[in-house]
């Protein structure tokens, strides 16, 4: 595969991924992904993007129930 930004080569690997929403941070330390050899651009196969924003979701409802709780 090509990168899109520098058309440098893809290759597969893992990297960090970090989300900052609603009053929470989640990291996720091993995704897997395409990394860029030349210019270390990340890109996500469409499977790790659909299971990390069903972890998201999930997150999503249990930090909304816990800020109910509080109330």
């Amino acid at each position: 595969m090509e990168c899109i930004h520098c058309h440098g080569t893809l290759e597969r690997g893992h990297t960090s991924y970090t989300a900052n929403r609603k009053g929470y941070h989640l990291i996720i330390d091993h995704a897997p992904a395409w990394i860029c050899k030349q210019c270390g651009e990340v890109l996500f196969d469409e499977d790790t993007v659909e299971a990390i924003q069903a972890m998201l979701r999930e997150v999503d409802k249990q930090a909304e129930a816990l800020a109910l709780a509080a109330t």
